[in-house]
């Protein structure tokens, strides 16, 4: 085997681990889009509605009751995170909300829901 095919193997190997992290199932999360968020939220008594985006972002527009816990943080905020509660999650377009599900989900966390598209496909009321 040549160097050059050694090398190219293990960059599948690192593209493959990256697309499995991003993209497969997160254990006790459910994705639903915008349509299904809101209808879940508002038939949904004990939840809390978390934006995983930097303040800034959360500043400039949100889902009203949305509380801001943003991702770079998160880990230091699971002590606010009630466990007995549906948390319902979204960020601008999805993707750091998911990452946020898996950072959930390892601590315990299962009754999760990501918004698909974040908020970006968010059509319901809005703080502004």
């Amino acid at each position: 085997m040549t160097s050059n095919t050694i090398i190219w193997i293990l960059f599948a190997i690192v593209i493959v681990i990256f697309f499995y992290t991003r993209f497969s199932s997160i254990r006790g999360m459910r994705n639903m889009n915008a349509a299904q968020f809101e209808e879940a939220i508002q038939s949904t008594a004990n939840r809390l509605v978390i934006d995983v985006r930097e303040p800034g972002e959360f500043k400039g527009g949100h889902i009203v009751g949305a509380v801001n816990y943003p991702l770079s943080s998160l880990n230091d905020k699971l002590k606010n995170i009630p466990s007995d509660k549906q948390l319902f999650i979204y960020c601008q377009s999805g993707m750091r909300s998911r990452q946020a599900g898996r950072v959930l989900s390892k601590n315990g966390y299962t009754n999760l829901v990501n918004l698909q598209g974040g908020f970006l496909s968010w059509k319901g009321k809005k703080v502004k």
